[in-house]
């Protein structure tokens, strides 16, 4: 923030009163509690928490009290209150097929392999308004928290596919480095998937589901189908220094997508189905099944498919799903830039007053030339 005029800070103190002002509303109105928002605002507590890579529901409730509802500002605040915590260390690779599963469907079988769990959604609502709810006569819910929270392991759709050869294995391959940290380092590209993911899954939701939504369209078009889509809790483990096995430290709640895409073969691998993988936090189907859609679209040079669409460019798609950075960047056009406009302004007036010197000399020769002439002729 930078300010040239004199009384600039007390103009900015007014506008942040009035934002105060702004975010309180109606005082007649009774206040929005963080309790309330974490727990009936449940999927924007997700989205803030995923774009911010923080999994804290509580002070996601509050970011997004503090930015009035606004999903970008709560996670910009999210991430800069991120930037002071300490490191202590890495977690162990999460085990998403001991899951706890609460809602786990699959597009690819008529009858899956532990059933469907169809779970929390909005799949099977009419998408009518409920003016119930503004007057605040909503029945009670029917469903016990207990129930709500029940959740049990369930196998993996694609395994037996996998074990069968038909889908491409899911497992790191020998000689592969440690993952890079986005959070961390800088993106050098081209990134491996490691990174690529990594800035997917706390990309701008609505950037990847686009990016998503352009390979459907055929642009990289690779025709998914929903292999495993699933979400629940999944236990968090550290591996201390002074120990050689890991410790359980708690959970978190996530959302898995595995797409499988068909792919013809090549000199080297023969036909099978490959896999587009997307892992958010919370309950984000939507953002995770974009990712993995773009996953496997920037996996093309892998299987020598090109890179002509948008979706299969790292460069296009990566720096500008950070919607922290790109509201920054768009934003800041509303900050001070009389200066550098003045000295544009200068040089367009002189450009303008250089053609109109122009303009009047060709002007004056035109109405000289047939005079001249007539002389020469005389």
């Amino acid at each position: 923030m930078y300010i040239a005029v004199k009384g600039g800070e007390r103009a900015i103190e007014a506008s942040r009163a009035l934002l105060a002002a702004a975010r309180r509303g109606d005082t007649g109105v009774a206040s929005l509690t963080v309790p309330q928002l974490r727990e009936q605002l449940g999927l924007l507590v997700d989205r803030v928490m995923a774009e911010a890579s923080l999994y804290d529901p509580d002070l996601a409730a509050l970011a997004i009290k503090q930015a009035c509802g606004d999903p970008i500002e709560a996670a910009f605040l999210l991430r800069a209150y991120r930037t002071t915590l300490p490191r202590f260390g890495y977690s162990m690779p999460i085990d998403t097929d001991a899951m706890q599963v609460r809602r786990r469907v699959s597009a690819i079988f008529k009858d899956l392999p532990g059933g469907q769990v169809l779970g929390p959604t909005f799949d099977y609502t009419q998408r009518l308004l409920d003016f119930g709810l503004m007057r605040g006569d909503e029945p009670a819910p029917t469903i016990t928290p207990a129930v709500l929270d029940h959740a049990h392991p369930l196998p993996n759709a694609l395994a037996e596919l996998a074990a069968e050869g038909l889908v491409e294995p899911c497992v790191p391959r020998a000689g592969d480095p440690d993952p890079p940290d986005m959070t961390r380092d800088p993106p050098t590209y081209p990134l491996p998937r490691p990174g690529w993911l990594q800035m997917l899954a706390r990309a701008d939701e609505g950037w990847v589901l686009g990016m998503g939504y352009s390979t459907q369209r055929g642009y990289a078009y690779t025709h998914p189908f929903g292999g495993d889509i699933r979400f629940g809790s999944v236990a968090i483990e550290v591996l201390p220094d002074e120990l050689d096995f890991p410790v359980e430290i708690g959970d978190i709640e996530v959302t898995e997508c595995q797409m499988v895409n068909q792919f013809t073969g090549s000199a080297a691998v023969p036909p099978q189905f490959t896999r587009g993988y997307g892992l958010v936090f919370g309950h984000g189907e939507r953002k995770a099944m974009a990712m993995s859609l773009v996953d496997r679209a920037l996996r093309s040079p892998e299987f020598d498919e090109g890179d002509d669409s948008p979706a299969q460019r790292q460069e296009f798609v990566l720096p500008q799903g950070d919607s922290v950075e790109a509201s920054g960047f768009v934003q800041h056009l509303k900050l001070p830039h009389y200066v550098t406009f003045e000295s544009e302004l200068q040089l367009i007036r002189k450009l303008r007053a250089e053609v109109a010197q122009r303009a009047a000399a060709m002007a004056f020769e035109e109405r000289e030339t047939p005079a001249v002439v007539a002389q020469e002729l005389a």
